[in-house]
């Protein structure tokens, strides 16, 4: 949708200041840890912030997007994604988003967004922009009980309550929130289940570059029983449940299919996704 786009859902163009707050980078998704060690997680949280705020800064509606963070490696990423970068200190991520919120321009609406949103679409922020009519509103992720948007009117003060229970405290506050599909607005990830639902949406360019990079890249050499066998280019043999391969969004994995296998620390296959092409 272009800006005449978004005059005819009746929001005004460019008007939305965005905010994104993330953590320092070592305490970042920690519930990844069992699946991904510390310096894949640091490069998955980049890779998802920057498919984030690139999707908000095509947003007709969105004029600017500022990353809130006291890690000097985001504000290098965020800086390089085409955002403002602005340096909090402060403790917890509701205090950061309200400090950045008062530094912002009063006359004009404010928008938290969660930065892990790796296959959000710029229509679904546009289409969520619209549905909170100048009002204060919430959208729940999708287990329905946390948040990953929370937008105020320009006057009206941002009250951000993100946390364990966000979705209800929010409509506590007064939020109302909004019923719309949206996966990729509601796909937050902070669980391997979460990461691939986001892949079967369609993540961005910056996640999908990081899972090909730390997937190793095998072929699917036989599937029976509910069980998956996997050739790596390095001859090793792998087997994973099918479970693995749904999750990333292969119900039926031929033989003979690329892949990327993505495995934790003790060895076991927790993720299929997609794979570069067979070598020669």
């Amino acid at each position: 949708m272009d800006r005449a786009g978004a005059d005819r859902v009746g929001v005004p163009a460019a008007c939305v200041q965005v905010l994104v707050a993330v953590k320092h980078l070592p305490a970042a998704k920690s519930r990844l840890a069992p699946a991904l060690g510390q310096r894949e997680r640091s490069a998955l949280v980049l890779a998802m912030l920057t498919d984030t705020v690139s999707a908000a800064l095509r947003s007709p509606v969105v004029g600017t997007v500022h990353v809130v963070t006291a890690d000097p490696t985001v504000v290098d990423a965020a800086r390089a994604a085409g955002t403002v970068a602005l340096h909090d200190p402060t403790s917890t991520l509701n205090d950061a988003l309200a400090h950045a919120a008062s530094r912002l321009d009063p006359g004009l609406p404010v928008l938290a967004l969660q930065g892990d949103l790796p296959a959000l679409r710029p229509a679904e922020l546009t289409a969520a922009v619209a549905a909170a009519a100048g009002g204060r509103a919430a959208v729940p992720d999708a287990a329905g009980t946390g948040t990953t948007l929370l937008i105020a009117p320009a006057g009206t003060a941002l009250d951000p309550r993100f946390g364990p229970g966000s979705a209800a405290a929010h409509a506590g506050s007064g939020a109302v929130l909004l019923p719309g599909g949206w996966p990729g607005l509601r796909g937050d990830v902070d669980t391997v289940t979460d990461l691939g639902a986001a892949v079967r949406a369609g993540v961005g360019p910056a996640t999908a570059a990081v899972l090909d990079t730390a997937g190793t890249p095998a072929t699917v050499s036989a599937r029976e029983h509910g069980v998956v066998e996997l050739r790596t280019d390095g001859g090793a043999l792998l087997r994973c449940g099918e479970a693995a391969a749904v999750l990333g969004g292969w119900p039926r994995l031929r033989v003979g299919q690329r892949v990327r296998v993505h495995a934790d620390a003790g060895g076991e296959v927790f993720l299929l996704t997609a794979a570069i092409a067979a070598p020669g």
